[in-house]
């Protein structure tokens, strides 16, 4: 095996103990010091792992387990042909069982907020009807397209696309409009939907206009007053706008978030990072017509839906921003640029169309988190319960310590397995006055 100078290099091999799992789908190994993040492994196991990428200063290494010295119980043959080492990347878990895929789940969500927020906190991860065993969810996806047009999916941190035929964790819609057989010429990607509402579709990309397709949302829950609430609806939202992908999430979250809120007649309820309103509705179902919800969004799109979707709730009010600026948070400066000499940085001010208090908040931001800034200001509204969606437990777990300097405590945390097969989960959770 070739030497190098300063530990492990690109392509060797080395035989390791894997330990415990790690935020991203690897699992943690050591070699002589060195650190290493290692895919498709299991704590554990011993494994034959081969190196891929060095971190910056070769401090760990990221490596695929490829030979299984000594495996575990719970390994199991992945379903798909097309997972595994230098496959695609698309799957973290196939080799799994899918219990212990929640079990491992739980273990990374306890670690980054023992880690990050220093909180001990038990956690399960649900699963979320509507999958078969882990499989056959997916509802939206997006597939590469090679230089000779070919779709397929990208192999794991790379630009390479690899020719998967059928895809174990998409929809039966999505595989039946054939992206993977068809030539797709002048596209970079294909975006495959199968709503709940209509025909699946492939759409181009780039492309002309988007289609909208529309998705239905029929759930029930019981308010902390004993009302019996519910949302039946339709929304309108893009093609490759945002909307949760397994097919059971959207009605799972929308009853997790509506009875941690608790949202009572009346109240002023915000809805952060809004979407095309799905929250916002469920909000506006429990305020009922003396209450109000404003709900904020970027992404102009997105907000023509949302007020179209509600548009028939005059307690609703839709405010196009994005969240960090409509509350006057000055935004962090990109990296690699510079301001002209002669020039003050733009003072951030706060929209006089967002309400200065509020009763109860909805969050659901993007995977890098609302930040402390955005979570000062939210805290500085003094709601009696705040309601955190997240899809990164790293993001959750940072905004949770900010949170708690600003007075809130966690009081409640469930996580979803809203993307099985693959090391993402989805958490709801419930901040209260400290």
């Amino acid at each position: 095996m070739p030497e190098h100078p300063t530990g492990l290099a690109v392509g060797d091999e080395v035989e390791v103990d894997v330990t415990a799992v790690a935020h991203g789908g690897h699992c943690v190994a050591r070699h002589d010091g060195q650190v290493l993040f290692v895919r498709h492994a299991l704590p554990g196991e011993t494994v034959l792992a081969r190196v891929t990428e060095c971190g910056a200063g070769e401090r760990f290494v990221r490596a695929d387990a490829v030979a299984v010295v000594t495996a575990s119980p719970d390994r199991v043959v992945p379903p798909c042909p097309w997972s595994g080492p230098g496959r695609c990347g698309g799957c973290d878990f196939q080799h799994v069982a899918l219990a212990r895929q929640r079990a491992l789940k739980a273990d990374v969500v306890h670690e980054q907020l023992a880690r990050l927020a220093r909180l001990e906190v038990d956690v399960v991860v649900e699963p979320v009807p509507g999958d078969a065993e882990g499989l056959d969810w997916r509802t939206r996806v997006e597939f590469a397209v090679d230089d000779q047009g070919r779709a397929g999916l990208r192999r794991h941190r790379s630009h390479d696309v690899v020719p998967v035929g059928h895809c174990r964790i998409a929809a039966p819609g999505i595989d039946a409009l054939g992206v993977t057989e068809h030539v797709w010429t002048d596209a970079d990607a294909v975006d495959a939907v199968a709503p709940s509402v209509g025909d699946p579709l492939a759409v181009a990309v780039p492309a002309g206009e988007v289609p909208v397709v529309r998705e239905r949302v029929e759930v029930a829950w019981q308010g902390g007053d004993g009302r019996e609430l519910g949302l039946d609806r339709e929304f309108a939202v893009s093609a490759r706008g945002f909307w949760q992908v397994h097919p059971g999430a959207a009605r799972t979250l929308v009853a997790a978030v509506s009875t941690a809120v608790d949202a009572r007649p009346g109240e002023r309820a915000l809805d952060l990072y809004a979407g095309v309103g799905l929250f916002t509705a469920a909000l506006a179902e429990a305020v009922g017509p003396t209450g109000q919800v404003v709900a904020v969004e970027s992404d102009p799109t997105a907000v023509g839906h949302a007020r179209a979707n509600l548009g028939d709730r005059p307690n609703v009010a839709v405010l196009a921003a994005r969240v960090d600026d409509a509350f006057g948070v000055a935004r962090p400066p990109r990296r690699g640029s510079a301001r002209p000499r002669g020039t003050r940085p733009r003072k951030a001010s706060r929209s006089p169309l967002l309400p200065g208090s509020a009763d109860v908040v909805v969050l659901d931001p993007p995977r890098t988190g609302a930040g402390r800034g955005v979570c000062g200001e939210v805290a500085g509204l003094r709601p009696r319960v705040l309601v955190y969606v997240a899809c990164d437990p790293a993001a959750l777990a940072r905004d949770t310590a900010y949170l708690a300097d600003a007075g809130y405590r966690l009081d409640g945390l469930r996580a979803f397995d809203a993307f099985p097969m693959t090391h993402h989960v989805e958490c709801v959770a419930r901040f209260v006055p400290a």
